[in-house]
C-alpha cells in the first residue's frame, strides 16, 4: 500500500475519532446543563436563535456563579428569617397588597444574605437559576402579580396566589435548593395562636374567609 494512502487513512481516521469525541463531549456537556437548569434549559432555548446560543448563555451563568460567594446560612440566621416571613403572612389579614411587597423585600433581603448579587430583577434571575432553577417559575409568576399590582389593583386571591408562589421561592432559598424546606416551612408558616387560621398557602385567615 503506498505510503501516501496509509497517510490518508491515518488522517482519515483521526478526524473520525475527534468527531464522535467532540459529539460525546457535546452531549455530555448539554446533559450537564439539562441537569442544572431543568425546565430553565427549554426556556432559553425558546428565548435564544438556537441551541447553542442558549447553551453559551447558560454557561455563562455557570461561570459567573462559580465567581460568586454563595454561602449557607447559620440556624440563627434561618430562624430569623422564618419568624419574619411569619410575620408577614400574619399582616396579609389586613394588608395583602402590603404583605406581597413585604415578601418580595424580604426575598431580595435573603438574596444578598446567601451571597447573591440584587442588582436587578432579570440578573436574580439568571444567578439563581444556577442552584434554583425549579424556583424560578414562582419567583417570576410572583413579581408578575407585584408589577402588575403597581399599574392595576389586583384582587385578594391574586394577591394569596402571590404569597404561595413567594413562599416557594423563600423557602428554597432558605434551605439551599430544598435541603430541610419541610422543617423550615412549618416554621415559617405555622399557626403562632394568634386567633388566626391559616390555609393551605399559609398566610393568615380569619372567620369565614375562605
Amino acid at each position: 500500500m503506498p505510503t501516501w494512502l496509509v497517510i490518508i487513512i491515518v488522517i482519515a481516521a483521526i478526524l473520525v475519532v475527534g468527531a464522535a469525541a467532540w459529539f460525546v463531549i457535546e452531549g455530555q456537556r448539554r446533559r450537564r446543563l439539562r441537569e442544572t437548569f431543568g425546565p430553565e434549559y427549554d426556556r432559553a432555548v425558546k428565548e435564544h436563535e438556537s441551541p447553542r446560543e442558549a447553551e453559551r448563555e447558560l454557561s455563562s451563568r455557570v461561570k459567573r456563579h462559580s465567581d460568586l460567594d454563595i454561602r449557607p446560612l447559620p440556624e440563627t440566621t434561618k430562624d430569623r428569617y422564618a419568624q419574619e416571613w411569619a410575620l408577614i403572612q400574619e399582616q396579609f389579614v389586613d394588608r395583602p397588597s402590603g404583605a406581597v411587597v413585604e415578601a418580595d423585600r424580604v426575598l431580595v433581603s435573603l438574596m444578598a444574605e446567601r451571597g447573591y448579587p440584587t442588582e436587578g430583577y432579570d440578573q436574580q434571575l439568571a444567578d439563581l437559576s444556577v442552584r434554583h432553577a425549579n424556583a424560578l417559575r414562582h419567583y417570576r409568576a410572583g413579581h408578575d402579580t407585584l408589577v402588575r399590582h403597581r399599574e392595576s389593583e389586583m384582587s385578594t386571591e391574586d394577591m394569596r396566589e402571590a404569597m404561595k408562589h413567594y413562599r416557594e421561592v423563600f423557602e428554597d432559598l432558605l434551605t439551599d435548593a430544598g435541603e430541610g424546606a419541610e422543617s423550615h416551612g412549618k416554621q415559617a408558616t405555622g399557626n403562632r395562636g394568634n386567633g388566626t387560621r391559616r390555609g393551605d398557602d399559609g398566610t393568615a385567615r380569619r372567620g369565614s374567609d375562605r
